[in-house]
């Protein structure tokens, strides 16, 4: 048996529709985490220096970068939800590299999608990366599973989805950030271990607290392009002026098309936000850019 190989090691989550496990498509990389909380059980009647670790609970975390985003409405609606899905890891062949094998090391159990960033660079790939907090017991079986939760991507560069703001937190946000560079959507839940002396066995329980998000972007100062659309775009000035007014402001990210990119055809989600962070740049012999972070003001909504 031949070493196994990164793209053989994948991580699925279970779709009630169809009832059975998909792999997490298109992606590029993933991490498991399983660990042992531990806590010295030495006393005085323990001859010599040497610590005496015993396991006092266990936890376990899950993360997965993917080229596709074909699923972010979906995504962003599960962890709005703050509800537990089925998780999976095992190892993988065949077509796609997508049946799993039913190995020694496959385990599944529950967790809560906790983090998740969408990336929308100009002249790059889209991406997402998702993070996920075991809550209970992992468990090991030996069946096989095939399937894929996404196929196609969407998106294919971040130049065709982008960030409209408005002036206020009234009027719909109709102006893209002129000359953007960069885009990124991150999804935060915050989990408190709910774990109590009725739980039975050493695996912690984890809830749902909170949900946070923000918006960070980059663009330059000014663009050397000839700007033919007839969509208004904001600025640094404009920016700097939503700095002044510290107030919140409507947002939506959209795929966009036509003259410069600036024509907004379907929304992704939007929400509001007030801007917390503008940092200006002039580097020497560079081009003078800014980076604006913007932090969620109540929910988010996703178009259906």
């Amino acid at each position: 048996m031949g070493t196994l190989k990164g793209q053989n090691f994948r991580i699925l989550v279970f779709d009630s529709t169809a009832s059975k496990f998909r792999v997490i498509g298109m992606a590029t990389g993933c991490t498991v985490n399983l660990t042992n909380n531990v806590e010295d059980s030495s006393h005085k009647d323990v001859v010599g220096l040497a610590a005496m670790p015993v396991t006092t609970s266990k936890s376990w975390n899950v993360s997965v970068d993917s080229l596709s985003t074909a699923d972010c409405a979906a995504l962003l609606t599960a962890i709005k939800a703050m509800q537990p899905v089925q998780l999976m890891w095992d190892e993988t062949a065949t077509t796609d590299n997508q049946t799993t094998q039913g190995a020694a090391i496959q385990r599944t159990g529950e967790a809560y999608l906790s983090d998740l960033s969408l990336t929308f660079n100009d002249r790059e790939t889209t991406a997402k990366s998702l993070q996920f907090s075991g809550t209970g017991p992992l468990a090991h079986s030996t069946s096989e599973e095939t399937g894929v939760i996404e196929i196609t991507n969407t998106f294919t560069k971040g130049q065709f989805v982008r960030l409209f703001l408005s002036n206020d937190n009234t009027a719909a946000p109709s102006a893209p950030i002129a000359a953007a560079k960069q885009l990124q959507l991150h999804v935060s839940v915050s989990l408190e271990d709910a774990t109590t002396k009725d739980t039975e066995g050493e695996w912690t329980i984890q809830e749902p607290t909170a949900i946070s998000y923000d918006i960070t972007t980059s663009a330059l100062m000014r663009s050397g392009e000839t700007i033919t659309s007839q969509v208004t775009g904001k600025d640094v000035a404009a920016i700097e002026a939503l700095y002044e007014a510290g107030t919140p402001v409507k947002w939506k990210i959209a795929n966009v098309s036509g003259a410069n990119n600036r024509t907004a055809s379907s929304t992704i989600v939007s929400g509001s936000v007030i801007l917390t962070q503008l940092t200006l740049n002039g580097p020497n012999r560079q081009n003078a850019d800014y980076t604006a972070t913007l932090n969620g003001y109540g929910n988010y909504d996703v178009a259906v």
